[in-house]
């Protein structure tokens, strides 16, 4: 059933068998013997990507339906065994992961041996689309927002600051206005991201308007063209501390200042097992 989920969801027969840790030629087989034993096309094989058919859609809600039974009876097996074993299912965006979550994966480790954290690094989007289908039980974003699916909790706050290469004319000013960066060439996030849409409103209200020179999805690609001296760029600063303390890079702060917000989001209404919520405990009770 997690199989035929995964391969609807996803509409990829290789993605679906990767999620599953199976081959794509016996996750085909087990689509084939499904069909068969169903007498009914569940795939449509001829588009790209796979089309879903009416049978097939009727078999996912059927899937989804047991799977989330399945996990809520474990979850309250887990509360009357009062066990926090099992595994947690984390979605996080990259930055997130770049930054924290070595160590919490140390400390769940050491307060609960016997559970197991499981963590996948996504875009934004990805995130919430992982905790509304199911396949992650908690997601780590920045601009968390809920919708009718999703509850998002707030969780960090990020100073965001300007990032230099060693040798850049502001390289050893403290504090800078945003007035200062007018022309300046400026390494961006792509245009769809929160924190690009964010960053952009900023400069725009302090009027400021810079020359995006290239432009990322992801921090570790912005922090590498920095060090090389495209430009600057306006980031966290905890993701460039380690940068910043090896002399490969300047920072300064900004005036006004800028801030990231970071949240948890999970399922609205998602029976939780016992190691879940240690985990998701142990998140608000690192909230800065």
């Amino acid at each position: 059933m997690r199989l035929f989920r995964d391969i609807a969801q996803s509409r990829s027969v290789s993605r679906g068998a990767l999620l599953n840790q199976v081959s794509q030629s016996a996750a085909s087989q087990h689509l084939q013997e499904l069909e068969r034993c169903f007498g009914i096309e569940l795939v449509d094989r001829t588009t790209r990507p796979i089309r879903v058919t009416p049978a097939g859609q009727a078999y996912l809600e059927f899937c989804r339906e047991v799977l989330r039974r399945k996990a809520e009876f474990e979850t309250e097996l887990d509360e009357l065994k009062r066990s926090t074993s099992g595994e947690v299912r984390v979605a996080s965006i990259y930055s997130v992961g770049l930054s924290k979550m070595h160590r919490l994966e140390d400390e769940f480790r050491e307060r609960y041996r016997d559970a197991h954290l499981k963590v996948e690094y996504l875009r934004p989007e990805k995130v919430y689309e992982a905790v509304r289908e199911e396949r992650a039980d908690i997601g780590l974003v920045s601009y968390p927002l809920s919708n009718r699916e999703i509850t998002a909790l707030p969780w960090r706050k990020e100073k965001m600051v300007l990032a230099m290469p060693p040798g850049h004319a502001l390289g050893s000013v403290k504090r800078v206005t945003p007035a200062r960066l007018d022309g300046a060439a400026f390494v961006a996030f792509d245009e769809d991201l929160p924190i690009r849409k964010d960053i952009d409103a900023y400069l725009k209200e302090n009027g400021a308007e810079v020359d995006v020179v290239m432009h990322f999805d992801n921090l570790q690609m912005i922090k590498e063209a920095v060090e090389l001296g495209s430009g600057v760029s306006i980031v966290p600063h905890p993701v460039i501390e380690r940068e910043v303390a090896e002399g490969k890079m300047k920072v300064a702060e900004l005036s006004p200042c800028l801030i990231r917000p970071l949240g948890i989001i999970h399922r609205r209404n998602a029976k939780m097992s016992r190691a879940v919520k240690a985990f998701l405990e142990m998140l608000r009770e690192g909230a800065e």
